[in-house]
């Protein structure tokens, strides 16, 4: 084969030598862990390394568990609600950033919305700690609204992202259509924008909603004593006594996330 044909042809990272190796590698480090974790939450043992034989008694027991309930309702409860108002916040902040002109200071608008992403957790798990002390010292108010607050900040830029990028994607040819017909603002958001939108605005929801039904960093220095989400029970738990009852648990988390993550990149990808 000639220089010039190597020259010609496109360049491939699947050429590189040992490339699939790595590849190989790189995947069983990510994925084995997990793997093990999956296997061993159906060991009819108390052993986290010695399997005893199948049975699903660990996941029984953390379903019979009240304490499991209880914080996996306020889980459930939690994310759904972070989940929806970091939502709308994200619709409205998509829609004021891709349907104006550029305008000076956009850059800034970019890196505020997003500065969660770009924060290390623990910086802003301590800032929110303290900032909702003073509050809870001058107001007395030690219920639930500070981990719904919490989550929801950092779930924003989680959910604007795939909803500024289904908005960056869509035609104006059928907005500005309906203006021509005389279609109100409103009518034409409601009629057009709207349905076209929806699936980044679902994926978004759903990016949000795991994220934070997987939180652990924040939700233990924000929660009060009563307020237990299911990743913080579950590092208490690890901190006492490790059985498999926790591997039962995180497969369910693992589960859900699966699906939500699943479900995200499908309707990410739709165009129609």
């Amino acid at each position: 084969m000639s220089i010039a044909s190597l020259l010609q042809r496109p360049f491939s990272v699947k050429r590189i030598p040992g490339f699939a190796t790595i590849a190989i590698i790189t995947f069983f480090c990510l994925y084995a862990p997990v793997i093990i974790l999956v296997a061993y939450s159906f060991n009819a043992g108390t052993s986290l390394a010695i399997w005893e034989g199948f049975s699903l008694v660990w996941y029984q027991q953390a379903i019979a568990n009240e304490a499991v309930q209880a914080a996996g309702l306020r889980s459930l409860a939690l994310a759904s609600i972070a989940a929806t108002i970091a939502t709308v916040a994200a619709t409205m902040a998509g829609l004021a950033t891709t349907r104006k002109r550029p305008f000076k200071g956009q850059t800034a608008v970019y890196t505020l919305i997003n500065q969660p992403l770009m924060v290390p957790e623990i910086v802003t798990a301590v800032a929110l700690l303290i900032f909702f002390a003073i509050i809870k010292v001058a107001t007395g108010y030690q219920g639930m609204g500070y981990l719904i607050v919490a989550h929801t900040a950092f779930c924003i830029p989680f959910a604007y992202l795939p909803i500024r990028a289904r908005l960056q994607g869509m035609d104006l040819s059928l907005e500005r259509a309906a203006a021509d017909l005389y279609a109100t603002p409103w009518l034409t958001f409601k009629r057009i924008t709207l349905p076209i939108m929806a699936p980044g605005i679902m994926a978004g929801f759903m990016l949000a909603f795991v994220i934070s039904l997987d939180d652990v960093v924040i939700s233990e220095f924000v929660k009060t004593p009563g307020q237990e989400t299911l990743p913080t029970y579950m590092l208490g738990q690890l901190r006492r006594v490790v059985t498999p009852e926790v591997n039962a648990i995180s497969s369910v988390l693992l589960a859900i996330s699966i699906l939500f993550v699943a479900l995200f990149f499908f309707l990410n990808s739709r165009r129609s």
